[in-house]
């Protein structure tokens, strides 16, 4: 195992319940079992807050820890943009994260294909908030 994975998923900084949230979701992966819970506050189509709890891998905590540090202060169109992104990683062959994203090249890459559904989970819940 990575250990640049390990040092993320350790951050757990966002691991947290946010009490009056705007937007939620939870998830549970079929494959593997991992489950997430995401919550946000938006104000003015910005992501102010965002907490998450999860039983999940270490790429999954990992996943959800950059993608909880990086939704901060972002706007919901910038977040599609990063969502569209993550979600064709694995399927196009010339996909990349561009530089404003370029934090999650540090577990997005074509080795970890087995860990696909793991890494995309989080980025799946987020999703499913912001249509919440």
């Amino acid at each position: 195992m990575d250990l640049e994975i390990l040092k993320i998923a350790s951050n757990t900084d966002n691991h947290k319940i946010l009490i009056n949230h705007t937007h939620g979701s939870k998830l549970k992966n079929p494959i593997c079992g991992d489950e997430m819970e995401i919550s946000l506050k938006i104000n003015k189509n910005n992501i102010v807050d965002f907490g998450y709890q999860c039983k999940s891998c270490v790429y999954c905590q990992a996943s959800v820890s950059l993608l909880s540090k990086s939704s901060i202060n972002k706007s919901i169109n910038k977040m599609q943009d990063l969502l569209n992104i993550a979600e064709n990683f694995f399927e196009k062959e010339n996909i990349i994260f561009t530089k404003e994203w370029s934090i999650f090249n540090k577990i997005f890459n074509k080795k970890n294909i087995s860990r696909k559904e793991c890494l995309l989970l989080p980025f799946k819940a987020l999703a499913k908030a912001l249509k919440s």
